[in-house]
Order: structure tokens, then C-alpha cells, then sequence
């Protein structure tokens, strides 16, 4: 399971791969170069190493291929494993912090915040590694094979670690109640990302040569068809679908065992607020109500909370829809974040075939700015940036920032030479499951809760306010 979960998020499995030239990347000595190019050895029908983006030298493949070669290390594509670590730290603080700091917690709704960065990071590292992975294949179908096995395994984890078993700091017990499991998470949506995104890169690659940024988009242009195709649908759904009146119950004041029934009317076409959107409407309807995620941020908006941006009680005029379930990684938002995982897909590509840094930076750069721009231009004309409903501009704006951060990374690392000072991030992305599974399972808060002063209540959590979230 480990081991799936690592190949989606960017640390991938083994591949096979094939050369018909015989050629073999190999360390260079050319600080200009970018990763090495060819030299000579044996065809490569060989595993690509999976711990990473790491580039086979003449030796390891003639160890594998039984030829002979020249003695040079392989390279590894560090960037990636500090940019992923870079996000798994980002995710902890973000969830240990952002009750006590409501400016870097995830917006109520519309707007962006340090919290709202953190799926796109992750589904862009996805997407940058299955360029990588998925270079070169042998066997189309067995590839495709391996890739749906590991999404199902992922989602399986996923479901498990978010879908209730574990209940949360503030409770140490645990199970999951059948009728109300939350079915998607952030497991669950990386899994969607990563099976289509593979698919995609698998299948639907053309035959040019690449030699320049227009013909890197000639090559895949299948792929950014596909991009066109699921950003249509999504923009046709949220804006095109009629949201009729819908309700919800939650347990009354007086007793746990009755349920209020609060209706939420509606009746509109294109709406994005919390109330009447297309998002939140279709999870309604496939979903279920009851497996929505049950703290969404909207309860923080103003109209929910007198202590917007916090959580806080109800004002006396609340709407109706304010207590109601809503799912963050829903199933028509999941859409645009496979568009982010594609987006990343090119990365990769670019990585793939130009070897020279100056080149990667520039297309990277280009292409990151370009998104940026789109995305600022599509919230001033009125697609509001949104993470909740994961909107086109959110989807620009974030995968663009995550592009320059990639860049940065790489050239302060890959390029720089600075690796000793990203050691810590880059041992964390090389551990990125553990860590996620420590997390998710609140782990290290529970550990910590035990240790109280006279009353249970007297815990370090409580002291700080993790406690009482």
C-alpha cells in the first residue's frame, strides 16, 4: 500500500521502459546541461528505479542489461522530493494552525489562502512524476493495468483514513458508521487525478519530435484536448444545471434523537454561492447528503459565524443553508483537479526532452506566468477564485503558483547546488505516506492529549487550542 500511495504522489513505482536507439541518460559533467544526455549501452528493456525522479547512468543499466558502461551515479530530480515535502509540511501546519491563525486557514469561500495551496501542490507533484514515470513503456496494457490497480488501492486508503474511522482529536474513540462514511477526501480525489492524468499520458502521446515549445504541444496536444474537453464540462455543469429547492436534517437542541428538517430553497441556474451551486448539488444527488463532509468552511463565512473568519455560533438571522453538509473534494470539483494534475503532466514533459536549464526554466516560467495572468483575469471578470468549487481560476491561479515554486525549487536545488539546505524537506517528501498517515489518524495529537494536568481536559492541546477545535 505504501508503495501505491508513493507512485501517486510523485515518488513512483518501477517502470518498464524501452530505448529503440539504445540509448541511456548518464550524469554530465556540463553544469549548463540539465539532466544527461545519451551515451552508449545496451537497448534498455530495464526497471526505471521508482524512489524518485531519478535518471539510469551506463552502469546501473549494465548491470541490469548485462553489458558493460561507463561508472556514473544517477541523478535524482531532488526538486521534486522538496517540493513534495514542502507541501506535506505546508498541510500540517495549515490543519495544527489555521484555528489559531484564521488568515492562513482555507477561505470561508471565495478568496485564496496559504491552506488553499495545498491540494494543488500535491496534484501538480502527481502529475510532474507520472511525466517522468511513463517516459518510456513496454506494454501499454500492462502499464494501464498497474495504474488502475493503484488507484483502487489508493481510494480503498483513502476511504479509510477519511471516511470516519478515525474521529478526530477531540475524540478517541473510533469506527465508521456505514450510513454516514464520507466517501471522498484528498486521497480519494489524488487517486482520480492520477488514473486519468495516467491514462492520458499512456495512451494519448503523439509520434513528433520535440524541439522546441510548439512542437512539445504538437506532441501531446491530445492531452490538452483533453484538458479543453473536462474544463467544458465542468463550466457547462456549474454554470448550465438547474439547482432545485433541496433539504437537510440535523439532531434538534433538545434532543440527539430528533432530526430538524431545514429546507434550502433554490431554484436557480448558475449560481456559485453556498447555497445553490451545481457542486455541492450533484454530490447531493450521487453521494448522498450523509456522506458529505460535515464541517465545510462556509460555516466560517459571515452569515454563519459571528466570528468570521473563525468558527463561531450561528448570528440570529443565519440562512438556512449554514449547518448543512458539503464536500470539498466533491465529485464535479474534482474535475478542474485533474485539469491541475495535467497542467503538471506538462512540467514533466518539459523535463523529458530539454536537457538544457535555461530551456526548462523559460517554458516553465512562461507557462506558469501565463496561468497566473488567466486566472487573475477570470475572478476580475467574475469566475470568482474558489477552492471549495475548485473554479477554473482557482485551478489557473494555483497550478501558475505552483509552477514558479517548482521552478525556484529547482533552480536553488537541481540547478544550484543547494541540496544541504533543503535536507530536511527532502527527507520528509521521500516519506511523504508515513507522515500523511500520522496526520490523517491524528497520531501525534492524540499521543499528546494523554498527557494531562489533574483533569483530562488540562492537555497540551487544550492549552493551545487544538483541543477544543
Amino acid at each position: 500500500m505504501a508503495a501505491q500511495f508513493r507512485s501517486a504522489m510523485g515518488v513512483y513505482e518501477r517502470v518498464r521502459t524501452e530505448d529503440p536507439n539504445g540509448d541511456v541518460e548518464k550524469a554530465s559533467p556540463d553544469p549548463k546541461a540539465g539532466f544527461p544526455r545519451a551515451g552508449d549501452g545496451c537497448v534498455v528493456a530495464c526497471d526505471v528505479e521508482a524512489a524518485g525522479p531519478q535518471v539510469p547512468d551506463s552502469r546501473s543499466a549494465s548491470r541490469r542489461c548485462g553489458g558493460g558502461g561507463e561508472s556514473e551515479r544517477r541523478q535524482r530530480l531532488v526538486s521534486l522530493d522538496v517540493f513534495r515535502g514542502l507541501s506535506v509540511v505546508l498541510m500540517i501546519v495549515v490543519d495544527h494552525a489555521g484555528g489559531i491563525i484564521p488568515a492562513i486557514n482555507h477561505s470561508p469561500w471565495d478568496g485564496l489562502t496559504l491552506a488553499d495551496y495545498v491540494m494543488p501542490f500535491f496534484l501538480f507533484i502527481v502529475g510532474v512524476s507520472l511525466g517522468l514515470a511513463y517516459k518510456k513503456m513496454s506494454c501499454r496494457a500492462s502499464a494501464t493495468r498497474k495504474v488502475l490497480l493503484r488507484a483502487l488501492k489508493l481510494l480503498l486508503l483513502g476511504l479509510f483514513l477519511q471516511g470516519g474511522y478515525f474521529h478526530g482529536v477531540g475524540s478517541l474513540n473510533y469506527g465508521v458508521d456505514m450510513q454516514q462514511m464520507r466517501f471522498m477526501g484528498i486521497l480519494q480525489r489524488i487517486a482520480i487525478a492520477f488514473v486519468v492524468a495516467a491514462l492520458c499520458e499512456i495512451w494519448l502521446k503523439g509520434d513528433d519530435d520535440v524541439n522546441s515549445g510548439f512542437s512539445l504541444l504538437k506532441k501531446y496536444r491530445s492531452q490538452w484536448a483533453v484538458v479543453l474537453v473536462l474544463t467544458t464540462v465542468y463550466i457547462s455543469l456549474l454554470y448550465g444545471l438547474y439547482v432545485p429547492d433541496w433539504k437537510y436534517q440535523i439532531p434538534t437542541e433538545s434532543s440527539s434523537l430528533s432530526q430538524e428538517i431545514i429546507l434550502v430553497k433554490c431554484g436557480v441556474r448558475g449560481n456559485t454561492g453556498p447555497d445553490c451551486n451545481a457542486v455541492a448539488m450533484i454530490d447531493r444527488e450521487v453521494l448522498g447528503i450523509r456522506h458529505l463532509y460535515r464541517k465545510p468552511t462556509y460555516a466560517r463565512t459571515k452569515q454563519c459565524s459571528i466570528h468570521s473568519p473563525e468558527s463561531g455560533p450561528l448570528p440570529a438571522n443565519a440562512p438556512s443553508w449554514c449547518q448543512a453538509p458539503f464536500d470539498p473534494e466533491g465529485l464535479l470539483s474534482s474535475v478542474m483537479a485533474v485539469v491541475t494534475c495535467l497542467v503538471g503532466l506538462h512540467f514533466g514533459h518539459v523535463i523529458v526532452h530539454f536537457k538544457d536549464h535555461g530551456k526548462r526554466t523559460f517554458l516553465w516560467m512562461i507557462s506558469s506566468s501565463f496561468l497566473v495572468v488567466l486566472g487573475l483575469a477570470l475572478d476580475l471578470f467574475g469566475m470568482r477564485v474558489n477552492k471549495a468549487l475548485y473554479t477554473c481560476s482557482y485551478t489557473a491561479v494555483t497550478a501558475g503558483v505552483a509552477g514558479i515554486l517548482f521552478t525556484l525549487i529547482y533552480l536553488m536545488v537541481d540547478f544550484g547546488g543547494l541540496r544541504h539546505t533543503t535536507t530536511v524537506l527532502e527527507w520528509i517528501g521521500k516519506h511523504a505516506l508515513t507522515i500523511f498517515v500520522i496526520a490523517a489518524t491524528n497520531v501525534l495529537p492524540v499521543f499528546l492529549q494523554g498527557f494531562y494536568w489533574k483533569h483530562p481536559e488540562n492537555n497540551i492541546l487544550s492549552l493551545i487550542g487544538i483541543g477544543r477545535r
